[in-house]
């Protein structure tokens, strides 16, 4: 796995879209993490010390994978850029029409 600076993972996963936009797929995960192993979190905890916890975000596609961790600060950022991406790739999914309802015919009470 190839870990990239912010920036760069957006371009990979534009073009991992982009690679794939035919046929196959990209999954993206979210993660909550501190990105230390569980040891270390827990000598931090008995020394008093506090953990930084990041979003670790991860991509692939079966073939190569990319991740990035975000800091609090850069998440806003990041999220915005993502969704860019997300909203320009995906063309194949179009608004469907949606059909009038018919109204009732008005009833005439005698």
């Amino acid at each position: 796995m190839v870990h990239l600076q912010p920036d760069p993972f957006l371009n990979e996963l534009s073009s991992m879209f982009e690679s794939n936009a035919e046929k196959g797929s990209v999954w993206v995960n979210f993660k909550r993490s501190s990105l230390k192993s569980k040891v270390d979190r827990n000598k931090m905890r008995t020394k008093g010390e506090t953990i930084e916890f990041r979003c670790l975000v991860r991509a692939t596609d079966g073939k190569k994978k990319i991740a990035t961790s975000l800091g609090a600060k850069d998440y806003l950022r990041f999220q915005a850029s993502y969704t860019t991406i997300l909203k320009a790739r995906m063309t194949s999914l179009k608004k469907r029409e949606r059909k009038e309802k018919k109204k009732p015919a008005d009833v005439k009470q005698a």
